[in-house]
């Protein structure tokens, strides 16, 4: 099983057949935004980290790397446009390399590959360029991890591409618990990687041109693992997008987390899968024929809408662009650099069309996402699809809690008569709703928003003292002096007894 983990987490350095590509060939059609660039490191002061290769004790506070690709303003040429190269600077960077010299840099990493072909890609010129000035209005925001160990910028392409079209794009490479070096795929790997995803969430916060209601998380092998427990975790994410997510072949990883509830993962989620492994290198490998068929994460969720999909022309290193551009062919399975170039271009098409359906709410992007692949172009024979929907959760007292929030709490009693039509077994107990008014009662912001709540409270439950007592509270903070006489009066009269009511209407009348 270790090789079959070192087949997912790892680019694949197989039998060398170097190819010709180019990020001109690969073809992705911008959108009409420019894209601005900016990385920088920030600092969590909640974790120490050492530099593994100064080799000594030294600890610091952990650094995240964070580059950030936003819609833009390019005027005067000002700003510099960024090359291959400039984005293999950040890569070392955070190899914790930065000093060495850029001569060496292909020999140095292997995942690149020092060969003729790849070298001509270090001047080819990106689509971003740095430090250019953020356009003055909210956009989505995509958060990515990176694959196992990888850079921040490992899918450069993709994310140029996808902010052209009006999403900002925010990354930070995959690092150990205290080195740079993880242990190998475990639990605490992954809850790694999810902590600094959620250091990326409180990031963004920080962007005035962020749509913080609009956000999905991204990533490819090993940070679409991560990703799904950090949905389990956090429930402000709208859509899930894994770029062959190692979720679909360690689920084992998955559920050895505390934070592991199937239940909390309730969004869209759309996982694109390489193509079958050839059963030459299955035996040859020694890896698990169930890695072509098994997708237990899919089997066993109930409450989302999930989109499977597999690339006949990919293998596992091509969902990146550092894999399209520079990594080693593998002669046993790879496809030609033509269809690579394809399938890649393809998997950045449906990417986008995806979360225009989730966080933009387009039409015709949900109509795209719901076809079959052959439907929307003839070049999606090279894709097949499998989809789920999700079943009806049961809707409870906090969902309609959710809804009465959205409305600031007006009009309850319409709303809760229409909700009811769809869901006749929801439930709002007394209690619940009496707890939530004096809750929204005592701030002083609110009162008229509790007191809209005891109002649907005493719709449901006419004949409740305790109620009516709590509302008559509530007009009492609000100085409407009138109206809380009336209700302490009415509580008296389901409950005689109620010593509250009769103090207060005392000093009512004083």
């Amino acid at each position: 099983m270790r090789i079959a983990t070192l087949l997912i987490f790892m680019l694949f350095q197989l039998s060398l057949l170097n190819g010709q590509t180019s990020l001109k060939n690969i073809a992705l059609s911008y959108g009409k935004y420019k894209v601005g660039f900016v990385h920088y490191t920030a600092t969590d002061s909640t974790r120490n980290y050492q530099i593994k290769n100064e080799f000594n004790n030294q600890l610091i506070y952990r650094p995240i790397p964070i580059s950030i690709w936003y819609p833009a303003n390019i005027k005067n040429g000002n700003s510099k446009q960024l090359t291959v190269l400039n984005y293999l600077e950040i890569l070392k960077e955070e190899e914790e390399w930065e000093n060495l010299p850029n001569e060496f840099l292909l020999d140095w990493f292997p995942y690149l590959c020092n060969t003729k072909k790849n070298r001509a890609h270090l001047p080819e010129k990106t689509g971003a360029y740095l430090d250019a000035t953020a356009i003055n209005e909210k956009f989505p925001v995509i958060v990515y991890s990176p694959s196992y160990q990888a850079s921040s910028i490992e899918n450069f392409a993709l994310f140029e591409y996808l902010t052209s079209n009006g999403y900002i794009v925010i990354s930070s490479p995959s690092r150990g618990t205290y080195t740079r070096w993880l242990e190998g795929g475990t639990t605490k790997d992954m809850e790694t990687q999810s902590r600094d995803v959620e250091f990326l969430l409180k990031e963004i916060q920080h962007y005035k041109n962020i749509d913080s209601d609009k956000v999905a998380l991204m990533g490819f092998s090993f940070g679409g693992l991560s990703n799904t427990i950090t949905v389990m975790k956090n429930q402000n994410i709208k859509a899930l997008v894994s770029l062959d997510g190692t979720e679909r072949y360690r689920y084992e990883v998955l559920e050895k987390s505390a934070y592991f509830n199937l239940d909390r993962l309730n969004i869209p989620y759309i996982h694109f899968a390489q193509k079958e492994i050839p059963e030459t290198v299955l035996k040859q490998d020694k890896i698990p024929a169930e890695l072509n068929y098994k997708f237990q994460l899919y089997d066993s969720l109930k409450y989302s809408n999930i989109y499977s999909y597999r690339f006949h022309d990919l293998s596992h290193s091509y969902f990146s662009s550092y894999g399209v551009l520079f990594a080693n062919r593998d002669k046993r399975q790879d496809k030609s650099d033509d269809n690579i170039m394809t399938s890649y271009n393809q998997l950045s098409r449906y990417t986008l069309q995806f979360l225009n359906a989730t966080l933009k709410n387009e039409e015709r992007a949900k109509e795209f996402i719901e076809k079959n692949p052959d439907k929307n172009s003839s070049v999606e024979s090279v894709i097949s699809k499998k989809m789920k929907k999700s079943i009806t959760s049961e809707f409870n007292y906090k969902n309609f809690n959710d809804l009465a929030l959205k409305q600031g709490y007006q009009n309850l009693i319409p709303l809760y008569k229409q909700t009811l039509l769809k869901h006749p077994n929801l439930e709002l107990k007394e209690g619940m709703l009496n707890t939530l008014g004096l809750r929204l009662t005592f701030d002083p912001k609110r009162i008229k928003q509790g007191i809209n709540v005891f109002l649907l409270a005493l719709h449901i439950y006419p004949k409740s003292a305790n109620l009516y007592d709590s509302l008559a509270e509530a007009y009492l903070y609000n100085k409407d002096f009138k109206n809380a006489i009336s209700n302490f009066k009415k509580s008296l009269e389901l409950n005689p007894e109620n010593q509250n009511a009769i103090n207060k209407l005392k000093k009512l009348k004083e």
